[in-house]
């Protein structure tokens, strides 16, 4: 994008943005004495546009929203008609219960955007303004130069618990209540009470193309009520090293990115956590300006501004946890200690919050570097294991998911490094009194890694007695030889999660699958804890 290799891979995402701001100055983006709203702070989104404010206009007065504020460009009228929404995509607000947030997108600036909400189908009476956030990538800024994207977000609330509710986004000239347009109608359903049983499915690393788009068609068929994606979403940026000289960067990638999960996400809220492929340096000092013109995500963490996938929410008798590894990877350091150890000090209070709790059984945390993995290309984090894996094992959580691997690989049950409880194939783990289960889920698309032992799988189990792998330190790369390594599998696959409530004193219960491209089963375990 930019910067070159030999400076980019000494500065941190903050130096490499104010390097390219200073590249493509406000000079530099001048187009007919004019730049678009979406050039703002280096390309971030404007925050406070609704309606209007999605069609720029010659003239507009300087923004309010930062030093780097500009005039916008004259913008032809489009007509609303011939201009149809997509990459719907939702999420859950801060209480999964009352709040969603509809996203969507739109490939040219439109007029008075809106989502249409009701019980049925044919009475979509509640019409709701949405806001736009407006997105520019300049000349010379990877392949996508020159390029506005339009995000548009409605978020909703004071809705039902475990309620379904029919939806259909639009704009001036685009009514989805129009009957032409019913067949552009989506649904979703609030989070219910803490008795009902549920599934949720989970992976990550999976980028634009037919592995992508196969999984997401086994995802709908097991019917979750959300979906958790464990970093490096789509690839718009290939290098992934939190570098900026990679002229392979193209932001457009997103809008392929939003199409192909569109299937999904516009009924399973899709919940993601950022990877290092996530980090794009043109747009904000962290590298995540651009996720947050794309998502909207609970806001409840440590630092939203700063940390924009760290959050949680509760579904029922579960916490779920979003953490940010990039904030605590040896391995790629670009956003390393961004949050000054706010997060960490926040993921415990979140951990202490819930097991506390008399409507949390059970608590799944979720974020992209592995703790535990033997994979030939990243293996293991050891800012994971020095930072988080102690609080895992000090509040008994009962389910990690990683990506970052891409494969599918899942431990025994861990404390303190060793293996405490061996897990074949089948067998249940009791988190309270033996230790944890992690689970790399990084197959969901991009090209696999490799394993230097043999696949073990169920149907296929072949069981090591240690496998020799490495551990990613702030001095490098640790050989080390392990004996948690208890299912392997090379191919594309995901995870499903049963979830069984059960009446207080019983033993509540994940169940626990890996789901191969295919529809294979090739994992299953079960976690089981007391109910409160």
């Amino acid at each position: 994008m930019g910067v070159p290799e030999q400076l980019a891979e000494r500065m941190s995402m903050a130096e490499q943005h104010e390097y390219l701001r200073a590249k493509f100055s406000r000079r530099n983006l001048m187009r007919g004495g004019a730049v678009t709203i979406g050039a703002v702070a280096g390309g971030a989104f404007v925050p406070g546009a609704v309606a209007q404010a999605a069609v720029p206009t010659l003239g507009v007065p300087p923004t309010p929203f930062g030093q780097w504020g500009s005039t916008a460009p004259a913008t032809e009228t489009v007509d609303g008609s011939l201009v149809s929404p997509f990459g719907r995509h939702l999420a859950f607000g801060n209480d999964a219960s009352t709040e969603m947030t509809v996203s969507w997108q739109v490939p040219l600036p439109v007029k008075k955007p809106f989502i249409r909400i009701g019980a049925h189908p044919w009475d979509l009476s509640r019409k709701i303004e949405a806001e736009v956030r407006s997105l520019y990538t300049p000349a010379g800024v990877g392949a996508s130069g020159d390029h506005t994207q339009y995000y548009v977000h409605a978020k909703l609330t004071h809705l039902r618990p475990g309620r379904t509710y029919y939806y259909g986004v639009g704009h001036q000239g685009f009514d989805p209540a129009e009957p032409h347009l019913l067949g552009t109608l989506g649904t979703f359903t609030t989070a219910p009470d803490r008795k009902k049983s549920f599934t949720f499915t989970a992976f990550g690393d999976e980028g634009v193309g037919y592995h992508g788009l196969a999984n997401n068609s086994l995802l709908l068929g097991q019917n979750p009520a959300f979906h958790l994606h464990a970093g490096d979403i789509c690839y718009a940026d290939p290098s992934g090293g939190g570098v900026t000289s990679d002229t392979g960067f193209d932001s457009r990638v997103w809008d392929q990115f939003l199409a192909q999960t569109e299937s999904v996400a516009k009924s399973v809220p899709w919940m993601p956590a950022y990877g290092n492929h996530d980090m794009e340096a043109w747009y904000s000092p962290n590298g995540y300006g651009g996720e947050e013109a794309r998502w909207s995500l609970p806001d409840n963490g440590p630092d939203p501004k700063n940390l924009p996938s760290v959050y949680s929410f509760t579904y029922g008798n579960t916490a779920i946890i979003s953490l940010d590894a990039n904030d605590i990877s040896f391995e790629i350091p670009a956003n390393l200690g961004i949050s000054g150890g706010t997060q960490t000090k926040w993921f415990e209070k979140q951990l202490k919050k819930f097991r506390a709790s008399h409507d949390i059984d059970f608590i799944v945390v979720f974020f992209h570097h592995c703790a535990y993995c033997t994979s030939t290309a990243h293996a293991s984090e050891g800012g994971v294991r020095q930072e988080w894996v102690p609080l895992f094992e000090k509040y008994t959580v009962d389910l990690v998911i990683n990506g970052h691997n891409h494969q599918y690989e899942r431990t025994d049950v861990i404390k303190g490094d060793k293996v405490v409880k061996k897990l074949p194939v089948g067998e249940t783990a009791y988190p309270e009194t033996e230790g944890v289960v992690y689970v790399t889920a990084g197959a969901a698309g991009r090209s696999l890694y490799a394993f230097s032992a043999p696949d073990s799988y169920e149907g296929h189990v072949k069981d090591v007695e240690s496998v020799a792998s490495f551990i990613n330190t702030k001095s490098g790369k640790v050989n080390e030889t392990v004996t948690w390594s208890r299912v392997r599998y090379l191919n594309y696959s995901f995870l499903r999660v049963d979830v069984e409530p059960a009446s207080r004193g019983h033993y509540a219960k994940l169940k626990v699958s890996g789901i191969a491209e295919t529809g294979d089963r090739i994992d299953h375990f079960t976690v089981a804890r007391k109910a409160k």
